[in-house]
């Protein structure tokens, strides 16, 4: 029997669902070849999934990429093809929609599974009580439901053999688990498949009526790439940025040198790789695609275009550019033309640039918006995890009765929609530090920064992590390298410093670390690092001030931080460091 081609939206679905199954839980390669090519197919880009484009876009080869000698895409391809037929044939057996990559090829096929409701009507009329006839008629004029199908009816009614009646019974069953599969997902807001209830609160049902879980309300900024100069040097660069570019999850990389798409869409971009000023030199502008103008330029010299220094010069740019708190979000929100996701992202970075409760809680609700509005972005769920534990850590009125849990079911959640999702990496590295698992947390801290070495924020969070789990000499180098490569970053970087270089006995360097921290007045760990540098700086009159400050905002705090710390989960050589320190500086009990 013939059956009619998957609509995108249930494609999609199973997309997800496949990503996430044990099936392919060990082999991100697979997952990250799948995505790439069932997205670019469904976004109508089928005839560019060539051998070549693949090697490049997927798995980071550059312009030198030759398929005759370098069998990647292919060795994968197949791979993958068997990964496919293994799911559908255990776990995906009750998958609405099969997806296959035929073999000559790259191209997605899609086919509705068999053992859905509408086939099984067709295929089993005798089976209904009276009245089927009519019920036939309604189901082919639109006014049925597969819902009004009675299961009753299919298992009561005579048969004529038993082994046609425990065959339809089996394929209903199996029905029910795909239904039930269906039901799962379209209530993801409210039930994670992590395990445990995350339900919509009062305060946020109202609010979400502004917020769908359509295309556009989950849609990032799409990013382009023009090769328009010429050279190795070129093609270096163009290699080192389409590399960096297809590992940011903030934003939607279509993975060709393009220079003609039409683009009115006011969230539509490109980085232009031009011929620079002078001999050798490239230029790189970042340009709005509907608008023309130019929001971000760099002019790379032949040493910034070394093999060496590249990738350096690349993640400077790029970590200025494609996060929440970069060039190209801010100009979203300057032109007006956030939607759901975008926003959300928006109020999330304001948050980690400037920590409190009220950008938290602003940065929060947005999220939990979204989430409640079945959303598919991982990055979702990924930052509600970050942002759930800062509630747990820093005391937050809001959501209430935060818990370390819920956190850990956000993060699972974020992994599962986004299995090679560096933010979601991240955030079940931060959430396994604050369960005191030291090893898992650097391990999936790792593999955040593996996944995308361009994002400094990815590494700069590897190296945060491991000061907190102790190994100073490793981690403050990786830190302190990506905050001077990347001047605009935020405030925690500067604490991990702080702590780092103090645990080092770098005196000047954690003083000068502690007094980046000054814009930031509500935490109290950040003002216990300024009462430590002031101190080893001699700042008598500052020292004064931040006691007062710490006793009146912090008096919980201020009676006994070791607690904090401990509670923190901080290692205890630094918590003996860090309480020796504030006593010095006449902070805290002697206990």
């Amino acid at each position: 029997m013939q059956h009619a081609t998957p609509a995108a939206p249930a494609v999609r679905e199973t997309l997800e669902r496949l990503l996430a199954s044990q099936t392919f839980g060990r082999s991100e390669r697979a997952r990250k070849l799948l995505r790439y090519l069932v997205e670019r197919e469904q976004a109508g880009q089928a005839d560019r999934l060539k051998g070549f484009s693949i090697a490049m876009d997927v798995f980071g080869k550059d312009g030198d990429f030759d398929p005759s000698t370098d069998a990647v895409v292919r060795v994968q391809a197949g791979r993958l093809r068997e990964l496919l037929q293994h799911y559908f044939a255990n776990e995906g057996i009750a998958e609405p929609v099969r997806i296959a990559i035929p073999r000559g090829g790259y191209v997605p096929a899609y086919e509705s599974n068999a053992i859905r409701l509408p086939d099984i009507a067709e295929a089993v009329p005798e089976l209904r009580l009276d009245g089927a006839a009519s019920a036939d008629r309604s189901n082919e004029a639109g006014t049925g439901t597969p819902e009004a199908m009675s299961l009753t009816s299919v298992l009561t009614s005579p048969a004529p053999s038993v082994a046609r009646h425990l065959r339809f019974f089996w394929m209903a069953i199996a029905l029910v688990i795909a239904m039930l599969g269906v039901l799962i997902l379209r209530q993801g807001s409210t039930a994670l498949l992590a395990g445990g209830d995350i339900s919509a609160t009062p305060e946020t049902a109202g609010a979400t009526a502004s917020i769908t879980s359509s295309a556009r309300a989950d849609a990032l900024p799409q990013v382009y790439i023009g090769l328009k100069a010429d050279g190795p040097d070129a093609s270096r660069v163009a290699a080192s940025l389409r590399a960096g570019l297809s590992g940011f999850d903030t934003i939607d990389f279509i993975g060709r040198d393009t220079v003609n798409d039409p683009a009115d869409d006011a969230a539509s971009f490109i980085f232009d790789i031009l011929p620079g000023p002078d001999a050798g030199d490239i230029t790189i502008e970042l340009q709005s695609m509907a608008s023309g103008r130019v929001l971000l330029s760099r002019n790379l010299t032949p040493a910034d275009s070394a093999p060496a220094a590249v990738e350096d010069r690349i993640a400077d740019m790029l970590s200025s550019a494609l996060p929440a708190s970069g060039t190209i979000y801010n100009y979203i929100e300057q032109t007006g033309t956030p939607n759901g996701l975008t926003q959300c992202l928006l109020l999330n970075g304001k948050y980690y640039l400037d920590q409190n409760a009220r950008t938290h809680e602003a940065a929060y609700r947005c999220l939990e918006k979204l989430a409640n509005g079945g959303t598919k972005s991982s990055l979702v769920y990924s930052e509600l995890a970050s942002l759930h534990l800062e509630a747990v850590s820093d005391h937050y009125a809001y959501p209430p009765n935060a818990t370390i849990e819920t956190a850990v079911e956000f993060a699972h959640r974020g992994v599962q929609m986004g299995p090679t999702s560096p933010y979601a990496h991240r955030a079940y590295g931060y959430v396994s530090s604050r369960l005191g698992n030291t090893d898992e947390s650097i391990r999936w801290m790792r593999k955040a920064y593996e996944l995308n070495p361009y994002d400094l924020g990815m590494a700069a969070a590897y190296g945060y992590g491991l000061i907190f789990a102790g190994r100073y000499a490793e981690g403050t180098p990786i830190l302190d390298h990506a905050a001077e490569t990347f001047s605009g970053h935020p405030t925690w970087w500067d604490y991990g410093l702080f702590v780092g270089e103090l645990m080092l006995g770098d005196t000047n360097k954690a003083v000068a670390a502690s007094m980046a921290l000054r814009t930031t007045a509500t935490k109290s760990h950040y003002l216990a690092a300024r009462l430590i540098g002031a101190k080893a700086a001699g700042q008598d009159h500052l020292v004064s001030t931040l006691l007062k400050q710490l006793t009146t905002e912090f008096p919980k705090f201020a009676a006994d931080p070791r607690a904090t710390f401990v509670e923190r989960k901080y290692p205890a050589d630094l918590t003996a460091r860090l309480v020796q320190a504030l006593r010095a500086a006449g902070l805290g009990s002697p206990s």
